[in-house]
């Protein structure tokens, strides 16, 4: 199970920590301030070359008007644009370096633990904290080729985790890997859970179950009211105080029951212990609810 949106906080230069505008396991929005580094240099750096590119501005105007009464030459003015040129990109190139020294949220989520201190010197890299949006989450699992066709976007699928063993939380699928694992023969599918009250987290062990069909009024029976003879299958039915052993025909299978495609009727009573005790038109008595 992973975050819909996950990232290490890091810093893209080198410098000394001086603000952490965030405290640990507290929700953030986006583009909120989080990490600020010390920036003296970089805006002193900005500083001398808008200096220098106002004097050079001027020097170009001087240009001009000599150019304009044939004082100077062409390239003697295009040299002069050039210089501008060349600086108003350094400007641009040191406002991004100050622009470095803080670090914005990308997207609105929770962070967790800070691995730095105030005062610190990070070299760029540095993990700083994970933040990570956990409104909703993904959950990868494999589905093996000889289902692969059954599986389309839009699935509902159900998931359970051991931290929440009662809960079951619903999602659908939305995406299916390109490719197969030539090794398992499975194709990874993604599904997408709501996560409103943050129960889930990235990182959690999950159990799905996929719908892969749904068959309305679909008749099953226990799996134990089965009495398998040879390549049949049949049951013992209860008609009128006696059981009569019944051919069926099965269909899907879930954990502990099994569809029954053809030999029982919606409201028929089925034997569902001690076959081993009865035979064919033997009489029985039903006790207590119906199986």
């Amino acid at each position: 199970m992973v975050a819909n949106e996950s990232v290490r906080i890091r810093t893209e230069i080198n410098g000394r920590l001086l603000k952490l505008n965030f405290n640990e396991g507290q929700e953030v929005q986006k583009d909120q301030l989080l990490v600020a580094l010390d920036d003296g240099e970089q805006r002193a750096q900005l500083a001398a070359i808008n200096a220098e590119l106002r004097t050079e501005k001027q020097r170009f105007l001087r240009s001009k008007e000599l150019y304009e009464q044939k004082f100077i030459s062409k390239e003697a003015l295009d040299l002069q644009a050039g210089t501008v040129d060349r600086l108003a990109a350094g400007v641009q190139e040191a406002d991004a370096r100050l622009q470095k020294t803080v670090v914005t949220a990308p997207f609105s989520g929770v962070i967790g633990l800070r691995k730095v201190s105030l005062g610190a010197y990070l070299q760029a890299g540095d993990d700083i904290a994970l933040l990570e949006d956990i409104s909703s989450v993904k959950v990868d699992f494999r589905v093996p080729e000889v289902y692969l066709a059954k599986v389309r976007p839009g699935q509902s699928i159900s998931v359970v985790v051991d931290a929440f063993p009662n809960t079951v939380f619903e999602g659908k699928v939305y995406a299916i890997e390109a490719g197969m694992d030539s090794e398992t023969r499975t194709a990874l599918v993604r599904a997408k859970l709501g996560n409103k009250a943050g129960k889930l987290r990235s990182g959690m062990f999950a159990r799905v179950s996929l719908v892969m069909a749904q068959k309305k009024n679909a008749l099953s029976v226990p799996e134990k009211a089965l009495w398998p003879q040879g390549t049949e299958n049949f049951v013992y039915k209860v008609i009128d105080g006696k059981v009569e052993l019944t051919k069926v025909e099965l269909g899907q299978r879930t954990p502990g029951y099994v569809e029954i495609l053809k030999g029982l009727s919606l409201g028929d009573l089925v034997v569902t212990e001690g076959q081993m005790k009865i035979r064919d038109g033997a009489p029985v008595t039903v006790l207590g609810g119906a199986q």
